[in-house]
């Protein structure tokens, strides 16, 4: 289970990294009207602070996604966003545990709300989200670009699954 996990967010990081390299670093931080004039370069930034903060948590067993230091020099920095795709790949592969995550969705108060979770179902979470901020950048690509996207691309995999049993 955990090496099919594994090996889908690195696909996906793949992906990622290629569609960086393709871009210009003016199309890689370019506002795109599209997607409420965020960049690509800002979706990059949030996929990967994600990762970064599941790493922290990992260590000290609490995972706060609403922490993050949201690093403006990735949103800008083509180079430094492959840069930490890479790093998080080389470290991902861990065993399982407890950890707990700490939510603070209600506006009405600082408190954090608290729920048990554990690494590889966070794991899932950010590999869903990566796919969720995919499809963003692919809309935004379609603006300020003329690169070529795979095919799936931002499309979840059970999407994927559908659309081929139609077909058939």
């Amino acid at each position: 289970m955990m090496d099919r996990l594994l090996h889908q967010i690195e696909l996906l990081f793949l992906q990622l990294q290629n569609t960086i390299e393709q871009l210009t670093n003016q199309q890689y931080s370019e506002p795109a009207n599209l997607i409420f004039n965020a960049t690509i370069g800002q979706h990059i930034r949030h996929i990967i602070e994600l990762y970064q903060i599941l790493e922290i948590g990992y260590t000290e067993g609490v995972v706060n996604y609403e922490t993050r230091k949201r690093d403006h020099q990735i949103e800008t920095q083509k180079e430094l966003a492959i840069q930490s795709l890479q790093s998080f790949l080389a470290t991902i592969n861990k065993p399982n545990k407890k950890l707990l995550l700490e939510t603070e969705y209600a506006l009405s108060t600082n408190e954090p709300t608290t729920i048990e979770t554990n690494y590889y179902r966070e794991l899932v979470y950010n590999l869903e989200h990566t796919v969720h901020h995919m499809a963003l950048i692919r809309v935004a690509i379609s603006e300020v670009s003329t690169i070529q996207l795979p095919k799936e691309f931002g499309i979840a995999s059970a999407t994927i699954k559908f659309r081929a049993s139609c077909a058939q």
